[in-house]
């Protein structure tokens, strides 16, 4: 059987190591330049969603939610993605997205927002949410997939000095330094955490504003907080932009009142791996060479499909989840179909 080497012991590396393991290979090797878990799913917001603007997205999500309800409520709750739309024309489109997933089997539904205790809702014109979704803890879940996996790890080391039949490159935004055909960049996103807050309901669903793209849900007795930033940050530099916390903070005593007097307890950043379409590239790109990157924010949610699909493909098998969406070829073509929900 392949030496199979992984570049990346992050979710998307966890999971296809753990999916290899199930189907019987026994010379897996995951690799980290670091440590398990210490890139972005070390960094994540933590999401888990199927509530997508491409079917595409929606599909990968939709294969992922089941592995994430099978872990328990140790490492996943399912609280519930609410959006919120302040305007006519921001619900319109909640109303078209929704349309979309439930056509993919998604049970995303109309939902009157004050059943959520605590968040003020007298600006809001609708809402929708999927209470399949909610949130996970990234890091935990990847050792927990790594141990079950038990496949030999190698942390501190370069994957490529390793030898090997297959080099899976599933390192985030640093996969391009591995294979540069790879058209990924990295960018930078942050998160800011406040708290004690008093009173946080122990289902408190994930909370997103439509229009601006400003979310936050419960951490512990915190809230964690994230937005779109106005100006993207196409830097490898993890900084964290004090103009945008004070905003944020703004924000959130708004939609949370209880959550307008509670301290800065942290803030940090890390990097997206983006695509020009926000969809991963997902394939063989080169003789021994498998790309799972470009995930574009999304990968944590989507690991559990990706990994079963590329053990398979990896594996000579044939995959049980079309892939051909997301193979490096559809630029050669400008065939891209971009995702617009990017948070």
């Amino acid at each position: 059987m392949a030496r199979i080497v992984i570049a990346g012991a992050g979710a998307i590396g966890a999971n296809i190591a753990y999916q290899l393991a199930l189907r019987g290979a026994d010379d897996v090797v995951l690799a980290d330049r670091e440590r398990i878990a210490s890139g972005a799913t070390g960094k994540a917001m933590g999401g888990v969603r199927q509530q997508f603007s491409t079917a595409a997205e929606v599909r990968l999500a939709r294969a992922s939610i089941g592995f994430f309800r099978e872990l328990g409520a140790s490492f996943f709750q399912p609280v519930g993605y609410l959006f919120l739309a302040r305007t006519g024309d921001g619900f319109a489109t909640l109303e078209e997205r929704a349309e979309l997933q439930r056509g993919l089997g998604v049970p995303v539904e109309r939902v009157d927002p004050s059943r959520v205790e605590g968040l003020r809702v007298d600006d809001v014109v609708g809402a929708v949410c999927c209470w399949e979704d909610g949130v996970a803890d990234p890091p935990a879940v990847t050792r927990e997939l790594v141990r079950r996996a038990g496949v030999e790890v190698r942390e501190g080391v370069d994957a490529r000095e390793l030898d090997r039949d297959v080099l899976v490159i599933a390192a985030g935004a640093d996969s391009a330094e591995l294979w540069p055909e790879l058209p990924v960049r990295p960018l930078c996103r942050q998160l800011v955490e406040v708290g004690p807050v008093d009173g946080l309901p122990g289902d408190l669903p994930m909370v997103l504003e439509a229009e601006t793209g400003f979310h936050f849900r419960r951490a512990g007795n915190a809230l964690r907080l994230a937005m779109a930033e106005p100006t993207a940050r196409w830097t490898d530099r993890e900084e964290v932009d004090e103009a945008l916390v004070e905003d944020w903070r703004a924000r959130v005593a708004h939609r949370y009142p209880s959550a307008a007097a509670a301290p800065i307890t942290r803030a940090w950043a890390g990097l997206y791996d983006m695509t020009p379409d926000a969809h991963p590239i997902i394939g063989w790109v080169g003789e021994g060479v498998y790309a799972a990157c470009g995930f574009s924010g999304h990968g944590f949610m989507q690991s559990p499909a990706v990994g079963k699909a590329v053990a398979e493909e990896l594996l000579g098998r044939e995959s049980s989840f079309d892939l051909s969406p997301y193979r490096l070829e559809r630029f050669d073509d400008d065939a891209v179909f971009p995702e617009e929900l990017v948070l």
